[in-house]
C-alpha cells in the first residue's frame, strides 16, 4: 500500500519529460463537534458553501473537548469547532500537541442559570453555585460571580492558573461547587445557581434570555475551528474560514433568531 501512494503521489512526466505538478486537492472533509450549537451553525451557513465548491463533510461526534482535540492532534479528522483560544492554548501546553484557530464563530456566552431564583438578588448565605471544574472556564464562572458583586477575586494573568483560592472575598457567603461543564445542566435541580458554558445551556434546551447573567465576553473566548497547524495554509482550510467569512453564512446566522444573544466575530457586517 504504501508503494501504491508513493506511486500514486509522484508527479507525472510530460511526453518531453518534464514533470507536470500534480494537482490533487483535498475534497473530504472531516469534522468534529462536541454538544451544541455549533454544529447546527456550521450545517446551516458554511456547510453550503463548501459543498457548491466540491468538499463533501464527515460529522465526527464527542463527548468533550479533550476527545475531540486529541481527534484533531492525531488526524482522525480534519478540524473542529468547540472551544476558544484560551482553551486551546492550554490544550497545547499540556499535551504537546500543536493545533490552531483559523476562523473565529458565533458563541453563546456562558450564563448564570437557576431553577430555583428568579433573580441574582435571591442568593442567601449557603447557597449552592455550580461552576465548571477546569480552570481556563472556572474563570470565567467566577468573574460571572464577581460582577454580580458576590465575591471578590484576584487578578490572574493566566487563566488556566485559576482555582478557587483565588476567591479572596464572599461577602454573598455562597459555596462554590465545581463541576464537570457538560454536567452542569443537569445540576440545576441540587444547585441554587450554575454558571452554564453557552453551548451545554443551549444543547440542554435553556435560552440565553432565561439566564440570570451573562458573562462579559471578549475576543479569546470566542470560538474558533481548530486544525493541526501544518494545515492552517492548506485550500481545504481556507476554504472553511471563506465559509464562515462568507455572505451566506452571515445571512443564514442572522437570519435565526435562534442565535440572538451569541456573540458575533468581528467579521460580521
Amino acid at each position: 500500500m504504501v508503494a501504491l501512494l508513493a506511486t500514486a503521489a509522484a508527479p507525472a512526466l510530460a511526453q518531453s519529460g518534464t514533470p507536470i505538478k500534480a494537482s490533487i486537492e483535498k475534497r473530504d472533509l472531516r469534522v468534529g463537534f462536541t454538544p451544541g450549537p455549533y454544529e447546527d451553525a456550521f450545517k446551516a451557513g458554511a456547510a453550503p458553501v463548501l459543498g457548491a465548491q466540491g468538499y463533501r463533510i464527515a460529522y465526527a461526534h464527542f463527548s468533550t473537548g479533550l476527545e475531540v482535540n486529541k481527534a484533531v492532534a492525531f488526524d482522525e479528522i480534519d478540524a473542529n469547532v468547540m472551544q476558544h483560544s484560551v482553551y486551546l492554548k492550554a490544550y497545547n501546553e499540556r499535551n504537546g500537541t500543536d493545533l490552531v484557530g483559523i476562523v473565529q464563530v458565533p458563541t453563546p456566552p456562558m450564563g448564570l442559570y437557576s431553577r430555583k431564583h428568579k433573580t441574582l438578588s435571591a442568593v442567601r448565605p449557603g447557597a449552592t453555585v455550580a461552576v465548571p471544574n477546569d480552570p481556563v472556564n472556572l474563570e470565567r464562572a467566577l468573574k460571572i460571580l464577581r460582577d454580580a458583586g458576590w465575591i471578590g477575586l484576584k487578578a490572574n494573568a493566566n487563566p488556566v492558573d485559576v482555582t478557587e483560592l483565588d476567591v479572596i472575598a464572599n461577602p454573598s457567603g455562597i459555596r462554590i461547587v465545581p463541576l464537570e461543564a457538560a454536567q452542569a445542566p443537569r445540576a440545576l435541580d441540587d444547585v441554587d445557581f450554575a454558571a452554564i458554558q453557552g453551548n451545554f445551556a443551549i444543547f440542554s434546551g435553556l435560552k440565553l434570555t432565561e439566564a440570570l447573567a451573562l458573562e462579559k465576553m471578549t475576543a479569546p473566548y470566542i470560538n474558533v475551528v481548530a486544525v493541526r497547524r501544518g494545515q492552517a495554509e492548506t485550500p481545504w482550510a481556507k476554504a472553511i474560514v471563506a465559509a464562515y467569512r462568507s455572505d451566506a453564512f452571515q445571512a443564514a446566522i442572522r437570519a435565526d433568531r435562534f442565535y440572538d444573544g451569541f456573540t458575533l466575530p468581528d467579521y460580521f457586517r
